[in-house]
Parts: C-alpha cells; sequence; structure tokens
C-alpha cells in the first residue's frame, strides 16, 4: 500500500509543524504496534493455561464418572494445552492404547469425545473385529509402547 499522501505547506512554520506532527503519529504507531504484542503474548500464554485447566478438569471427570463427557475439550485445545495423546482402551479386548492428536487427520475443531466412534483397535481389526474404543484420559506423553505384530 503506497503511503499516504500529506500535500506539504508552503510556510516554513507550517511545514515543520506536519514534520513534527508526521513523526509524533510514527512514534505514536510504534508504542502501539509493541503494546499490542505484548498483550498478544499474554493472551496467548492465558490462553495455554486454560485450555490446560480444561484438559485437567475433563481428566478428573472421566476419572470420577468414567464415561465420555459432553463437553470435552477440541483437539486443537488439547495440543495446545499440552495434552497431544489421548489414552483409549478397546471395548472389547481391553488393550491400552494411545492415540497422538497432533498427527490425526481430524479438523482440530473436532471434540475429543467424538472420537470415541471413529477410533478402532488394531489388534481386533486384524481379526475382522470393529468394536469402538473407550476414552480413558488425556496425557502429556504416551504411556503404552506400541506394538505392532
Amino acid at each position: 500500500m503506497a503511503p499516504k499522501y500529506h500535500p506539504t505547506p508552503l510556510s516554513g512554520g507550517d511545514r515543520k509543524a506536519l514534520a513534527k506532527e508526521l513523526g509524533k503519529a510514527r512514534a505514536m504507531a510504534n508504542i502501539l504496534a509493541t503494546r499490542s504484542a505484548e498483550m498478544r503474548s499474554k493472551a496467548e500464554a492465558l490462553i495455554q493455561q486454560a485450555d490446560k485447566l480444561l484438559c485437567e478438569s475433563w481428566n478428573e471427570r472421566m476419572w470420577s464418572d468414567g464415561e465420555p463427557i459432553d463437553p470435552s475439550p477440541t483437539i486443537d485445545q488439547a495440543v495446545n494445552g499440552g495434552f497431544p495423546w489421548l489414552e483409549i482402551q478397546c471395548a472389547r479386548c481391553k488393550t491400552p492404547s494411545d492415540v497422538d492428536l497432533a498427527a490425526m487427520k481430524h479438523p482440530p475443531t473436532n471434540f475429543v469425545h467424538d472420537l470415541a466412534s471413529r477410533l478402532r483397535c488394531r489388534k481386533c481389526a486384524k481379526a475382522g473385529r470393529r468394536p469402538s474404543a473407550t476414552l480413558l484420559q488425556l496425557a502429556r506423553q504416551p504411556r503404552h509402547p506400541r506394538t505392532e505384530a
């Protein structure tokens, strides 16, 4: 975008006053941009903390109630809050597994509790069965090593 054109006044005093005002406006623009960046970084830190608390709250409700709780955090909120792993268990063979939410192909705005019907056990799938998974909790790191047989 082209800079705004300010017609140069004819008198010397007016030219000096215009130059002074333009300098003040540029300085104020830099100050406001710096304050905006500071506020944005504070806000991002607060949002990350809020996402972490939401994930911890959902984990506690899952532990106490034992079923997928609606509403749950979104995939994006879980990853942003530091909980990028979802612990699941096969409803049939009770095999525990971990799902990397950051690597999922689902939109990040999907809720975690909506994934229960979509996640399947690899072990049972090889046997020709497709039981759904039981959600356990969100985790900071995987707890179950992946066993490929």
